[in-house]
Order: C-alpha cells, then sequence, then structure tokens
C-alpha cells in the first residue's frame, strides 16, 4: 500500500482513546523486563506513543522514559496521565528522527510502525540503539475483543452491526483522515526489519484470556477513537450517528474476551 501521512488521521480520537481502549497487561512489563534483562537503567523511546498507555506501563523499567507523537491531542492525554512521571513527551513524526533526543536502550512500537514510513523509520531508530539495544513492536487490539464463542458474563458489543453503522454513515471503504484507505494491513515488516539490518524477531505473546466488561460509553468511545470512524469524519453528522450507535449497542453492560499480546523483538 502506498500511504502517505494526514496529520487528521486520529483528530478528535484522543479522550475518545483514553475511555475506549483497553490497557495493556501489567504481564507484558513483566515479560519485556525478562526478555530484555531491564533493570531501571537505560533510556525507553515509544514512538507513536498516543496518549502514552504503553509508555507510562513501561517507565519505571527505566531510568528515562520519552514518547512521541504527532498529533497534539494524544500527547495532552499522555501529559494529563502521567502527572509527575519523569517522562518527556515529544511532538513529531516517526520519520523526523533521531532529532535530539540521543539514544535508547529500548525503542517500542505498539500499534503504530504501519502508519510510518518504514523503510526509513527501521534505518533511523537503529542509529540511535544503544549497543545490545532492542526494538520492540507490540502486536495488540485495544477496542474490541476476539468473536470465540464461548460464555460470559454478558452479551458481546454487536460488533457486526456497529461496523455496518459505519459504513452506512461513511460509506463501505474505511477512512483514513481526508481520504480512505484500501482493505487489509500493509504488512512486509520482516522483510522491511531486516533489509534495515536486524536480526530477529525472538516472539512473545502474554496471554489475555480473561473477561472484560465494558459499558456502552466505553463501546461508543472505543468507536470513535479508531482512525476509520474518527469524531471529524462524520462532521455535522457526528450527534446522528452517535444516537444510531447507542440505539444498536442499548443500555448494556458487555463483556468481551481480549486477545492474546503479540511481541516481536528486534536488534541490530
Amino acid at each position: 500500500m502506498d500511504w502517505q501521512w494526514d496529520p487528521t488521521l486520529f483528530a478528535g480520537t484522543a479522550a475518545h482513546y483514553v475511555v475506549g481502549r483497553l490497557p495493556y497487561p501489567p504481564a507484558l512489563a513483566d515479560a519485556l523486563r525478562d526478555a530484555l534483562g531491564l533493570d531501571g537503567t537505560g533510556r525507553l523511546l515509544d514512538v507513536g506513543c498516543g496518549p502514552g498507555s504503553l509508555t507510562l506501563l513501561l517507565a519505571p523499567l527505566f531510568a528515562e522514559a520519552v514518547g512521541v507523537d504527532p498529533d497534539p491531542g494524544m500527547l495532552d492525554e499522555a501529559a494529563r496521565a502521567a502527572g509527575t512521571a519523569p517522562v518527556r513527551w515529544r511532538r513529531m513524526r516517526a520519520e523526523e528522527l533521531p532529532a535530539d533526543l540521543g539514544s535508547f536502550r529500548t525503542v517500542v512500537f505498539a500499534q503504530s510502525f504501519h502508519w510510518m514510513d518504514q523503510p526509513l523509520v527501521a534505518h533511523r531508530v537503529r542509529g540511535i540503539l544503544d549497543p545490545g539495544g532492542a526494538w520492540v513492536h507490540v502486536s495488540a487490539i485495544t477496542h474490541r475483543g476476539v468473536a470465540e464463542e464461548l460464555p460470559l458474563p454478558h452479551p458481546r458489543p454487536p460488533w457486526d452491526r456497529i461496523d455496518a453503522l459505519v459504513a452506512d454513515h461513511l460509506g463501505p471503504v474505511p477512512r483514513a483522515g481526508r481520504g480512505t484507505r484500501p482493505q487489509g494491513s500493509r504488512g512486509g515488516e520482516e522483510d522491511v526489519m531486516r533489509a534495515a539490518g536486524y536480526a530477529g524477531p525472538e516472539r512473545l505473546v502474554i496471554p489475555r484470556a480473561e473477561p472484560v466488561e465494558r459499558s456502552t460509553d466505553g463501546v461508543v468511545a472505543a468507536v470513535l477513537s479508531l482512525s476509520s470512524s474518527a469524531p471529524h469524519l462524520f462532521a455535522d453528522r457526528l450527534d446522528d450517528f452517535e444516537r444510531d450507535l447507542r440505539e444498536v449497542l442499548g443500555p448494556g453492560p458487555f463483556s468481551e474476551l481480549l486477545p492474546d499480546v503479540e511481541v516481536a523483538v528486534w536488534r541490530p
């Protein structure tokens, strides 16, 4: 896919992201600590950090953490969540690295690398990794659960009907910023990483089989946190969409099973 960056991609989603996205499990931090031998030293860089969910989970494993993201709303939410934690936030695109950020023991990407000029970013990050440092790619679905038909305390959110409602309002081709995005993912990450001089990956899987309870407000926020259904895409029809969405959902609550978190560790 010939992806071009669009600054409106996640415009207006940050507050919804905080409410509607499910947190990364603490076991993810434990797994990375053990796999990378993290001991509270060195520096962490979270690229495409969003509202800082993963940055703040991993920051205690390092002496310093830096989160970068091009969306100002995301960084406002990240700073609010961080409080007095020793984390620095910088508004910038990954393609602008290394900037003046220095070097890092670990550089992490969580659901963000596919939005970037991958060969360029892979090359530039390699130049800011400490000797023995690691690139960590976290893959996790945080806005919805898996479709396994297992008994749960409450009904699952009707995601098929939700997807159909979004398509009714915005059209059948997924939106992305001011344009549309073809179906399917970009893929090819392993080829990009090897071409840029990385070895690996070492793969980790963090199981998340426990069900979570979600409110109607939480599911609505999850939908509005997505680039394909960001609030600005609906323009003056946003209130109509939210009303229709709440009618589809009803009063709740809902239950979902979260998918496992998958991690790929690459080293120069």
